[in-house]
C-alpha cells in the first residue's frame, strides 16, 4: 500500500468534493479501490498503484472543477472517471423498462462481463462475493425478458449444505430449499415492482428452482441463470448445461474459492471453464476484487482472507 497527499485551499472545497452524503467520494473510492480521507486541510489517499495515481489525478481534475463553478454534476465525476481510469461506458447500461430504471456495471471488468452475456449464448462468470456476477446476469435476463427476446426466465442454484443439514431444517422439500434460493429472488425484487415478480413467478415466466429440479428438462427461447456454481460436481454441471434448447442462454456464475462440496470432490464450474471455454459461443469471464461494488468493506474482507489463505499455502 502507498499514501500520497492532495492539499486543499479551502474548507468548502471538500464539501463539493465529495457530494451530498459523500456520494462522488464513495464512487471514486468504488471504482479505484483507494482510501480517501480528509485529514486537516489535506486529502490523504491509501491505494495500490496505479490506482493511487488515477484517483489523484481525478481528484485534482475535480478540485480545478470545483474552483471554477463551485460546484460538481454527477456527469462531471462520471466523465473524468471515464477519461483517466478507462471507467466504463453509459452504452453498457442494461435497460429494465422499468420506470426507465438502469443498471450500470461500475468496473471495467462487469462491462466486459455484460458484453460476454450479449455476445454469448454461455457464459461462465467467476469472482469473489459482490463483485455483481448474479446480480448483472438477472439484469440482463430481465432485459432478454423484456424485449422479447427470450420468453421465461429460469434462476437455479445447488441445495448444497453450507455447514447446515437440510433435513433439520423445517418444512416441506420448497421451504427448505427456499433459503438457498433467496439471493436470487432478491436480486429481481430490486430490479422489478414486488407486483410484476409475483405476476411473472404465477404465469410461470419466472421460474427459481434447486438445480436438482432442472433433470429431464429442455429449454426453449430462455434465459437460464446457475448461481454457486462451484458448488456442482460434474455431472450434475453437464445435466444442467445440456438442457439448453434453441434460442436459450445460460450464464453459469461461481467462486471457485467457496465450494461446498465434501472433501476431495472436484467442482463442476472449474471442470467446465477447462473444457468448454475454447468453444465458440461459450465465454469465460473472470471477476476480481477491484469488481467488488458492495461496502467498500468487503473488498478488504476478501482480500485480508485470501491473503491469510495464500500464506496457508505457502507453508504446507
Amino acid at each position: 500500500m502507498s499514501t500520497l497527499s492532495i492539499p486543499l485551499s479551502r474548507p468548502e472545497d471538500a464539501r463539493a468534493l465529495f457530494g451530498a452524503q459523500d456520494v462522488f467520494l464513495r464512487q471514486i473510492r468504488d471504482a479505484l479501490g483507494v482510501s480517501i480521507l480528509l485529514r486537516g486541510d489535506s486529502l490523504n489517499l491509501e491505494g495500490d498503484e496505479p490506482h493511487l495515481g488515477q484517483a489523484k489525478e481525478i481528484l485534482e481534475e475535480l478540485l480545478q472543477l470545483v474552483r471554477r463553478q463551485g460546484f460538481l454534476k454527477d456527469e462531471d465525476v462520471s466523465r473524468v472517471l471515464t477519461r483517466v481510469s478507462g471507467e466504463v461506458s453509459s452504452q453498457s447500461a442494461i435497460d429494465l423498462f422499468q420506470r426507465a430504471k438502469r443498471v450500470q456495471p461500475r468496473t471495467k471488468g462487469q462491462e466486459e462481463y455484460v458484453e460476454a452475456i450479449r455476445r454469448h449464448d454461455l457464459i461462465f462468470c467467476t469472482g469473489p462475493a459482490g463483485c455483481g456476477k448474479t446480480y448483472l446476469a438477472v439484469a440482463m435476463a430481465v432485459n432478454a425478458l423484456r424485449k422479447e427476446t427470450v420468453r421465461k426466465i429460469v434462476l437455479v442454484r445447488p441445495a448444497v449444505e453450507a455447514g447446515e443439514r437440510l433435513g433439520f431444517l423445517p418444512g416441506d422439500m420448497l421451504a427448505k430449499v427456499n433459503p438457498f434460493l433467496r439471493p436470487l429472488l432478491d436480486a429481481m425484487q430490486e430490479m422489478l415492482d414486488f407486483e410484476q415478480v409475483k405476476r411473472y413467478i404465477e404465469a410461470d415466466i419466472v421460474e427459481i428452482l434447486p438445480l436438482a429440479f432442472m433433470r429431464g428438462r429442455t429449454l426453449n427461447e430462455t434465459f437460464i441463470i446457475l448461481d454457486e456454481a462451484q458448488n456442482t460436481t460434474s455431472t450434475q454441471m453437464m445435466m444442467f448445461l445440456t438442457r439448453m434448447g434453441e434460442g436459450a442462454k445460460i450464464v453459469v456464475t461461481g467462486d471457485p474459492t467457496q465450494t461446498d462440496l465434501p472433501p476431495n470432490t472436484p467442482s463442476g464450474l472449474d471442470d467446465a471453464v477447462r473444457r468448454l471455454s475454447g468453444i465458440e459461443g461459450v465465454a469465460a469471464v473472470e471477476l476480481t476484487g477491484r469488481d467488488i461494488v458492495r461496502h467498500r468493506l468487503v473488498r478488504e474482507i476478501v482480500k485480508a482472507y485470501d491473503d491469510q489463505d495464500h500464506r496457508k499455502a505457502k507453508r504446507r
